[in-house]
């Protein structure tokens, strides 16, 4: 298939420095709330980038649970490849894709692991199922077959009782240092508006599209 003449305008809205809050986290709720309102499924998942002790990086996708001042909150299990990359290289890059709105925010940062208490806290929420897929998945790791997931999952279910979070699953929050809003507009002429940190408070600047 020849993709190279596929193409289109993008004119989902723009991005005027008048319009622009001191903080990020309000145009970020706005455009996160924007998407569900638009019917984008899964409009809170997000790219995860990592790299590993050899300078490799890797992506996959996220979902995010919380965004709040300090940041962005998702969870996992900590031996997968991201945990590992993120044990050597606390640092990482976030993207959300809002195609429909010809919208995209990214954000790099720090990352830490939040606390037992609210890894916990979230595990509990966590439907039946999902608890016992968080055990029964080695993640990232070589697997025999998918009927090897299936006999975990029945082993587990047989055990009944209330599900325990297990040690080597829980949150990370990635405290951002820049968060970049990009608003699609014609003619390849995009708005992008960056938020930094600089002298512990949030500044906001346009950057060439």
């Amino acid at each position: 298939m020849d993709i190279s003449g596929i193409r289109r305008d993008y004119d989902g809205g723009e991005l005027k420095e008048e319009d622009l809050p001191p903080t990020p986290k309000p145009l970020f709720d706005q455009w996160l709330e924007e998407a569900f309102d638009a019917g984008i499924r899964d409009a809170n998942s997000m790219v995860l980038s990592t790299v590993d002790p050899l300078g490799s990086p890797s992506s996959r996708i996220v979902l995010a649970k919380e965004v709040d001042r300090k940041g962005f909150y998702f969870y996992t299990n900590y031996d997968s490849r991201k945990g590992i990359d993120l044990a050597s290289n606390p640092r990482a890059a976030l993207l959300f894709h809002w195609a429909q709105l010809d919208r995209v925010v990214r954000a790099e940062g720090r990352i830490e692991r939040v606390t037992d208490a609210e890894s916990d806290a979230y595990f509990k929420s966590r439907p039946h199922g999902s608890q016992l897929g968080a055990i029964a998945s080695p993640q990232s790791r070589v697997i025999p077959s998918r009927q090897y997931l299936s006999d975990r999952m029945a082993e587990l279910e047989a055990q009944g009782g209330e599900v325990k979070r297990p040690n080597n699953w829980g949150g990370y929050l990635l405290r951002p240092r820049s968060i970049e809003f990009w608003q699609g507009r014609p003619d390849r002429l995009h708005d992008r508006i960056r938020y930094r940190v600089h002298d512990g408070a949030w500044v906001s600047e346009r950057l060439a599209p």
